[in-house]
């Protein structure tokens, strides 16, 4: 399937590792260029080195920054430039309870996921506009269509997310710019075994026994990075060119379960 992706200029926030570094990777082998964006530098670096033995053709910009720094997300737009798709993926709220999670760390998270997705979207829309089109990507999480009190910070965060999404994306093609939403379960990456052994230490007092959470999951296992990553640039591509306001869901059907993990 011929996505028409070739040539486009992608800006991937929190690029660096998790499913960030699989969608710099995923849109480089569609023909794209790639702009990506993350607080680790070396791991950029090293990212940018694999893409390009992996796929030579592709052009990959790298800007190292913390976007929660004053000023940070202006200056990614102007040494990024226009953009053809933004995708959103900065950010990690911690899991816990009301009582676990203080305001600092209430804060802190929301200001790099739910601030900084709503951030660049002030900035990327009115460019989009003015380009004649666009598309934006916001990487939410399931944790929006849970109400699980051992996630508050994050379930919350993330509904805020969900609703800011389908607000903007709702009237968007008026402008010929799609706003959709990717809400990810447990994915194969390094957080989601942090927040299994947090769990597991919570519920058994054992931090070894995060393998038999993982064993809820559907399948025995959480999503391979791939299965939410070639959902996105399919949802970034002219293929799903009717496709704004909305959001989709790849959890196994665990959201339906009303169970975060």
């Amino acid at each position: 399937m011929d996505l028409r992706l070739t040539g486009k200029t992608v800006l991937i926030t929190g690029a660096s590792q998790g499913i960030g570094a699989g969608l710099a990777r995923a849109f480089a082998e569609e023909g794209c260029h790639v702009a990506l964006t993350a607080r680790n530098a070396d791991k950029l670096t090293a990212l940018e080195a694999g893409i390009r033995l992996d796929f030579p053709a592709a052009e990959v910009r790298l800007f190292p920054m913390d976007l929660t720094e004053p000023g940070a997300p202006e200056r990614l737009a102007t040494e990024a430039g226009d953009v053809d798709i933004l995708v959103n993926n900065a950010g990690v709220i911690p899991s816990g309870s009301l009582t676990d999670i203080d305001e600092a760390k209430w804060r802190a998270g929301w200001e790099l996921k739910v601030f900084g997705y709503i951030n660049l979207c002030r900035l990327y829309y009115p460019r989009m506009k003015a380009a004649g089109g666009g598309v934006i990507i916001n990487n939410i999480g399931n944790g929006g269509e849970i109400s699980d009190p051992r996630y508050i910070a994050g379930g919350v965060g993330n509904a805020s997310l969900m609703h800011f999404t389908r607000a903007l994306g709702g009237s968007s093609l008026d402008d010929n710019i799609r706003v959709v939403g990717v809400n990810p379960g447990p994915v194969d990456t390094d957080r989601i075994y942090a927040m299994l052994r947090k769990r597991a230490k919570d519920l058994y007092g054992d931090e070894g026994r995060y393998g038999e959470l993982a064993q809820t999951y559907p399948l025995g296992r959480p999503a391979h990075v791939r299965e939410v990553t070639d959902l996105i640039v399919f949802l970034a591509s002219f293929r799903s060119g009717y496709t704004s306001g909305t959001i989709m869901t790849v959890d196994g059907g665990i959201a339906s379960r009303r169970s975060i993990i």
